[in-house]
C-alpha cells in the first residue's frame, strides 16, 4: 500500500518518478531482489561512488561564505582590483587541521589550514595559508615525505611520535614551524580565535609596473585563544567536531566572525640583500624592518547550504593569481602552485573549476575541454587556437609584469644562504622574546611529554638525542629544561591519539 504523504514523488536520477524509496522489487515479500529493479541498482550505484577521496592533507575541516572589504588605499603597490579602496569581494574560507583524516578530532595539536577563495572581478584568487607565518620546510621535494611522517604507520595504523621526531631532527630548518606548533598556536581555541597567515612570498605588482614581495597576515578581530593539552584531549573525546561546530554554530547565531587583513611590503630590490632570505618558508621578515600596512577586513557570513558541495568540493590553489599579484621564488610555493590544481584533478575530476562553488564569478573562456563530467561547452565553436571562428585567444609576449630574473646553471641546491641565514636563530627569538614566562613553561612541557616515550623502545634513542640536540639549538635553557624533564620521567604522559606517542 502507498504511503500517502501528500508530497510528490522523489525521482530517479533521470528525473523519471521513483517507485519506491523504502522497499526493493522482489518475488513475493520474501524472495529475492530482482535485478531490473533499476530505481535502487542507481541508488546502490550512487551511494558506492558517494564520496570523493579525502584531501591527502588538510582532510578535517569546514568552512563559509563571505565578504572581504578594501578599506585602505594600497593600490600604490598592487593593481588588483580586489584590493582597491572600497572593493567587496565575495569568498569562501575553509579552515582544517593538517595530518588528521576526515573523522579525526578537530582539537588534536597540530598546524591549521587557512584557506581562502576570493570571487574577484577579474577571476578567483586563492590564498592558502596556514594559522602559522611559516612553515616545516624549504624545498616542495620534501612535503610528501614530511606528510608521510605526521600520518600513520605501516603495520599498526596509529599515528607515531617517533618518525615524527625522525623526521624533524634530520630536516632542522623545521625547528621554527616545530617551535610554533609545540607552543599555545597547536591548540588554537576555534577557528574564529586563531590568525591566518599567507605564510609564502608574494609579489604585487601597481599599475605603473613597479613590483614588490608582500606577505599576508590576517589577525582575529575575536582576539586569540588557545586550549591546554589536558582541553585539548578532553574535547577531542567528547567532540571531535568541536571546531567544525563552534563555527557554523556562531555564524547560525549572527556571530559572524572577521579579521583584519595586514601585509608586509619589501621593495623589490631589496630582497636581493636582506639579512635573511625572504623567500624561504621558514623564515618570517621583521617587523621593525617591514611594519604591517592595513589593507582590510574579512568577515564570514553565511553558512554551507550543503557540506559537500560546497566545502567538501571546494579546490583551492596558490597557483591561482590575477593580475597585480604573482608568485615569488620561494621553492616552496612554486611547487604548491602545479601539485594543489593537480591535486584536485584527482580527487574531483578534470573539471572541478566548473563546479559552482568553483566557478568564477566572470566568464571563462578557455581552451579545457571535454573530460569527465564537462557541464560548460562552447558549442561548436572552434577549439583550437589560434583561429578564424573569432573565439579569444591571448598572444602576450615580452617580459610579464609579475616575474622575475634568473640566472644559472641548472642544479639540485638548497637556497643560497643570506647573512644571517639559519635555521635556529628565528625559532630561538621566538621562544626568548616573544613567549612569557607560562607560555615557555607550556612548551617545555608538551615537549618533554612528546619526547618522554622516546626514552623507550628499541631505536629511539638516537632519535631522542637528537631532538634534545634540538631543542638545546633553539635555546639552549629551554633545552636543558626539557631533557631535564624527559631523563626524570617527569613529563606529563603523553595523550593517546593527540600525535603524541
Amino acid at each position: 500500500m502507498a504511503l500517502k504523504t501528500g508530497n510528490p514523488p522523489s525521482t530517479t536520477g533521470a528525473g523519471a518518478p521513483a517507485v519506491s524509496d523504502r522497499n526493493s522489487l522482489s518475488i513475493g515479500p520474501n524472495g529475492p531482489i530482482l535485478l531490473h529493479d533499476v530505481h535502487f541498482l542507481e541508488q546502490m550505484a550512487h551511494f558506492n561512488r558517494e564520496k570523493v577521496p579525502e584531501r591527502q592533507p588538510h582532510a578535517k575541516g569546514a568552512g563559509a561564505f563571505g565578504v572581504f572589504e578594501t578599506t585602505e588605499d594600497v593600490s600604490a603597490f598592487t593593481k588588483a582590483a580586489m584590493f582597491q579602496k572600497g572593493a567587496a569581494t565575495e569568498m569562501l574560507a575553509r579552515f582544517s587541521t593538517v595530518a588528521g583524516e576526515m573523522g579525526s578530532p578537530d582539537t588534536w595539536r597540530d598546524v591549521r589550514g587557512f584557506s581562502l577563495k576570493f570571487y574577484t572581478s577579474e577571476g578567483n584568487y586563492d590564498l592558502v595559508g596556514n594559522n602559522t607565518p611559516v612553515f616545516f620546510l624549504r624545498d616542495p621535494m620534501k612535503f610528501p615525505h614530511f606528510i608521510r611522517s605526521q600520518k600513520r604507520l605501516p603495520d599498526s595504523g596509529l599515528r607515531d611520535n617517533h618518525m615524527q621526531w625522525d623526521f624533524w631532527t634530520l630536516n632542522p630548518e623545521s625547528a621554527h614551524q616545530v617551535t610554533y606548533v609545540m607552543g599555545d598556536r597547536g591548540l588554537p581555541r576555534s577557528w574564529r580565535h586563531m590568525n591566518g597567515y599567507g605564510s609564502h612570498t608574494y609579489m604585487w605588482v601597481n599599475k605603473g609596473g613597479e613590483k614588490f614581495w608582500v606577505k599576508y597576515h590576517f589577525h582575529t578581530d575575536q582576539g586569540m585563544k588557545f586550549f591546554t593539552n589536558e582541553e585539548a584531549a578532553a574535547m577531542a573525546g567528547s567532540d571531535a567536531d568541536f571546531h567544525r561546530r563552534d563555527l557554523f554554530e556562531a555564524i547560525a547565531a549572527g556571530k559572524n566572525p572577521s579579521w583584519t587583513l595586514s601585509v608586509q611590503i619589501m621593495p623589490y630590490d631589496e630582497a636581493k640583500s636582506y639579512r635573511f632570505n625572504p623567500f624561504d618558508l621558514t623564515k618570517t621578515w621583521s617587523h621593525e624592518d617591514y611594519p604591517l600596512v592595513r589593507v582590510g577586513t574579512m568577515r564570514l557570513n553565511r553558512n554551507p547550504e550543503n557540506f559537500f558541495a560546497q566545502i567538501e568540493q571546494a579546490a583551492f590553489s596558490p597557483g591561482n593569481t590575477v593580475p597585480g599579484i604573482g608568485l615569488s621564488p620561494d621553492k616552496m610555493l612554486l611547487g604548491r602552485a602545479f601539485a594543489y590544481n593537480d591535486a584536485q584533478r584527482n580527487r574531483i575530476g578534470a573539471n572541478f573549476h566548473q563546479l559552482p562553488v568553483n566557478r568564477p564569478k566572470v566568464p571563462v573562456k578557455t581552451y579545457m575541454f571535454d573530460g569527465h563530467m564537462a557541464f560548460d561547452h562552447s558549442g561548436n565553436a572552434p577549439v583550437y587556437a589560434p583561429n578564424s571562428g573569432g573565439r579569444p585567444w591571448s598572444d602576450e609576449t615580452g617580459p610579464v609584469d609579475n616575474g622575475w630574473e634568473a640566472d644559472g646553471e641548472m642544479v639540485r641546491a638548497a637556497y643560497t644562504l643570506h647573512a644571517e641565514d639559519d635555521d635556529f636563530s628565528q625559532p630561538g627569538a621566538l621562544v626568548r622574546n616573544v613567549m612569557d614566562n607560562a607560555q615557555r613553561d607550556r612548551l617545555v612541557d608538551q615537549v618533554s611529554r612528546c619526547l618522554l616515550w622516546l626514552v623507550c623502545g628499541a631505536g629511539k634513542g638516537e632519535v631522542l638525542a637528537r631532538a634534545i640536540d634540538y631543542w638545546k639549538k633553539i635555546d639552549a635553557k629551554v633545552g636543558q629544561r626539557i631533557e631535564d624533564k624527559v631523563r626524570a620521567k617527569a613529563a606529563p604522559q603523553p595523550a593517546e591519539g593527540m600525535g603524541e606517542r
